[in-house]
């Protein structure tokens, strides 16, 4: 039984600097916690001569990844340097040496988990990655353990905080889109390049991860539909209000008899809808089992000691496996085999917003092109335009099936009294 686990770092940024201050900080707690000490040996950086503070003088720096996936007193890697072909490379290099693996890589585990996972199974490793989904919120963990017992119908959730970040701030200052994803970038808050965030990939690779697990099959990026949130203006957000919702990003997979929808889109959600007082860079995500009923998890989705401390909670558990003697079994292959449900059985409700000329029977004509299609409605609202002549209309539809609402959208479009659509987004509740 071993007294002294050794970790290899990779990468020494934001995250993983902070996993190793609270390796330092809290050393004689997570010792007494797993009964062993932990010594970070070697850290991979892209410049060993750039000047460093690390509290233990004895590690060090290298930028060859080589001697940590084949140093022979190295037990657990833990990746926290991002990429995706490369590191994939190195991790794969570092389980065929005997190492564990702890990352927070959603990007490498959306897309090539189950390789690793083959590669665990084959070594007698561990896979970890709790830090790969909404950073401090135990998501991961909480389904794979908590809710194991338990039938898993549906999962929702804000797990991008950029995204969450920009919409409460034109929410709550009447601020456009760019003004405010500028302000995020000058803040830390998105990236220079935003297009992960801003156009939902990032949060589609997060709800890849949480369907494989909490549905237990085995899906990929490609089965899930994205629209992110450029274009999204504030007329959307204040009519929102007006009819009693508010607009997030929102990340939905849905398990029933006619298989598996999984989306991430901006949503109108009930303004009393837990989800919709999650503000800034906070994360949610909200779970609905057939046992326990609805559950939510909250925290923070971002941040250097949040996701560090994910981290952290994901090596502990493997040196807890490396004491007992269970290492490689916490795996399980998904249970049933990939059922995507089909369009026609997608169900959803939908705000439209037209721009259309203020003509006699203009209305009338619309709602009997939805009529055709089965399309009703829940809520109908006329506003005046900055033209003579021509309107806003605002309509929240009843529960349609996406087959049917994009036919009809298709003849909307066409119809000689629609100027243009505005927008369409997906709504949750009310009612």
């Amino acid at each position: 039984m071993k007294n002294t686990i050794t970790v290899g770092l990779l990468g020494l940024g934001t995250v993983g600097s902070g996993v190793i201050e609270i390796l330092h900080d809290h050393k004689e707690r997570i010792q007494h916690r797993t009964g062993c000490e932990v010594t970070i040996k070697s850290v991979l950086v892209n410049n060993v001569e750039k000047p460093r503070e690390l509290p233990d003088d004895s590690t060090n720096l290298t930028d060859r990844y080589e001697d940590i996936t084949r140093d022979p007193e190295i037990d657990v890697v833990v990746e926290v340097m991002g990429g995706i072909d490369h590191t994939l490379t190195i991790l794969l290099e570092a389980i065929q040496h005997g190492k564990h693996v702890v990352t927070a890589n959603k990007d490498l585990i959306a897309q090539h988990g189950a390789e690793l996972f083959a590669a665990c199974q084959e070594s007698g490793s561990d896979l970890y990655y709790e830090a790969s989904v909404a950073a401090g919120v135990p998501i991961i963990r909480s389904i794979m353990d908590g809710l194991s017992s338990d039938r898993i119908t549906k999962m929702m959730g804000i797990v991008n905080g950029t995204t969450n970040y920009i919409m409460t701030k034109m929410s709550q200052d009447g601020a456009d889109f760019d003004s405010i994803l500028k302000e995020a970038q000058d803040l830390g808050f998105a990236e220079a390049d935003p297009t992960a965030d801003v156009d939902g990939l990032d949060a589609a690779r997060k709800m890849t991860i949480l369907s494989i697990l909490g549905f237990s099959m085995p899906f990929n990026l490609e089965d899930v539909e994205v629209k992110g949130i450029r274009g999204l203006s504030l007329s959307d957000i204040q009519y929102a209000e007006e009819l009693g919702y508010r607009i997030k990003l929102i990340g939905i997979a849905e398990n029933d008899v006619n298989g598996v929808s999984v989306s991430v889109e901006p949503t109108f959600l009930p303004a009393t809808h837990p989800l919709s007082s999650v503000n800034d860079e906070f994360n949610a995500v909200y779970v609905y089992g057939d046992a326990v009923g609805e559950t939510m998890f909250y925290g923070p989705g971002a941040g250097k000691l949040p996701t560090a401390t994910a981290v952290v909670s994901d090596l502990i558990a493997v040196l807890k496996n490396i004491r007992l003697g269970t290492t490689g079994t916490a795996y399980v292959q998904p249970q049933f085999p990939k059922q995507v449900m089909p369009k026609d059985q997608q169900m959803t409700k939908k705000y439209i917003r037209l721009h259309v000329l203020d003509q006699t029977g203009m209305l009338m004509e619309i709602t009997k092109i939805f009529a055709q299609y089965n399309i009703s409605f829940d809520q109908i609202i006329q506003r005046s335009y900055e033209e003579d002549g021509e309107r806003e209309l605002m309509m929240v539809t009843h529960q349609v099936s996406e087959e049917d609402f994009s036919q009809a959208m298709k003849e909307i479009e066409q119809h000689h009294s629609v100027k243009s659509v505005e927008s369409i987004f997906r709504v949750e509740g009310g009612s």
